[in-house]
């Protein structure tokens, strides 16, 4: 096992097991050399959205890295600021181009319930989701999905997509492991993404993970992401520092016992919930 390990997608589509997250990277210099690193370290699954200002960075990165484009898989997500087909539209040729690519494996709505379409979210997924569709047919995109949705959102969406949704991506660690949304994708063969693995940190700091860690001889975070890996998820773990990098990339060579999987799944709540997504403030 290693990074090009690939969990297979309803859709037939080979994702690898582990990806490269850019969430909070800054466009520039740090987005460049954080994906080049990741690239370099053997990473071939890079995410990133619209709203993190760095898709051109990371574009960069890809096409510097000489590496086959047949060989990687990349992802990006739509904004809030998309509310019809027309716009979405619009979004995904922009992210094409910032990218600097033909097309992306897979692309997802970001938030199912941006604050300029309330009470009306299902309305506005379904006109966005026609022009994720309609990418699709025009080989721009691979496969499509959601990030941050719940089944109260997924169920209209289901009930009117021509091509059903294959991933899920939403904040999945020790802390909150978000069972019932991901019954749910279980139940309608949807894929799920972990963002966050590590809890943007916080979690790294809980006592009985370090002595965890330390009886493998190795770091709470490598410690952290096995354990998404045993679970069956999909983590996305986050650093622009090349150390940290190429630690969160170690994970093929150990396996955590049942005890330990059962003593980490007993840390809910320790670093923080996932938010509400109709209550966020996008």
């Amino acid at each position: 096992m290693s990074l090009t390990a690939t969990y297979l997608l309803p859709n037939g589509m080979k994702i690898p097991k582990v990806g490269f997250g850019t969430w909070q990277s800054k466009d520039g210099e740090e987005a460049y050399q954080a994906v080049k690193t990741a690239l370099e370290t053997g990473y071939r699954h890079i995410d990133t959205a619209a709203i993190y200002g760095n898709e051109e960075s990371v574009g960069r990165a890809i096409k510097d890295s000489g590496i086959d484009r047949a060989d990687l898989f990349v992802t990006t997500k739509l904004w809030d600021t998309a509310l019809t087909t027309e716009d979405a539209a619009v979004e995904i040729n922009e992210s094409l181009n910032k990218l600097g690519l033909d097309y992306v494996d897979l692309y997802l709505i970001h938030w199912p319930n941006p604050i300029s379409s309330r009470p009306h979210f299902a309305q506005r997924n379904e006109r966005v989701w026609r022009a994720m569709e309609q990418a699709v047919r025009a080989g721009k995109i691979r496969a499509i999905g959601t990030s941050n949705f719940h089944a109260r959102h997924l169920e209209p969406l289901l009930e009117v997509a021509e091509i059903k949704p294959v991933v899920n991506q939403i904040m999945i660690n020790p802390t909150d492991q978000q069972e019932e949304i991901v019954a749910f994708n279980q139940a309608h063969n949807i894929f799920t993404e972990a963002y966050s693995p590590l809890g943007t940190g916080k979690i790294l700091s809980i006592p009985e993970l370090q002595d965890i860690a330390a009886s493998y001889k190795k770091s709470v975070a490598q410690v952290v992401l096995r354990w998404s890996l045993q679970k069956g998820y999909l983590p996305l773990p986050k650093s622009v520092t090349p150390a940290r990098i190429k630690e969160n990339a170690d994970l093929f060579d150990f396996e955590l016992d049942e005890n330990d999987i059962k003593t980490i799944d007993g840390f809910h709540g320790i670093a923080g919930l996932a938010r509400n997504p109709d209550e966020n403030s996008h």
